[in-house]
């Protein structure tokens, strides 16, 4: 069983291709340990070259907000005042990590999501 590194896109491509043959291939066979390997191999280069980021904390919120029909009234127990939720929506003020833990329990907002923007900033915030 040969098996190369994909280092190049042209290689990712042909892996692919590869992995779309061996998709019926049995468990355990010579074939499904190849498309086994492979199949590793695509996700540690789509790890690298194709990474998925979470939203922003904003998107994250309105995102929940349309889901699961909130209105800005929903937000001001975790976040304050009416001002402030709309503040925050307006991105002219950050979440504090008050926020972002109350986001996050009372609404099942990723905490990456709602960190992000925290960690972004980093020096940059006033």
């Amino acid at each position: 069983m040969e098996i190369r590194p994909i280092k190049t896109e042209a290689d990712y491509e042909a892996t692919l291709k590869e992995i779309e043959g061996l998709m019926f291939a049995e468990a355990g066979s010579s074939e499904g340990d190849r498309l086994d390997v492979l199949v590793t191999l695509v996700e540690a280069y789509e790890r690298e070259h194709y990474p998925i980021d979470f939203p922003d904390p904003v998107e994250a919120i309105k995102f929940r907000m349309e889901q699961q029909g909130l209105t800005i009234d929903d937000l001001v127990p975790v976040i304050g005042r009416k001002n402030r939720v709309y503040e925050i929506l307006a991105r002219k003020r950050p979440l504090t990590l008050r926020m972002i833990e109350g986001l996050h329990e009372t609404f099942s907002i990723p905490a990456e999501s709602l960190l992000k923007h925290s960690s972004q900033r980093g020096g940059h915030a006033a």
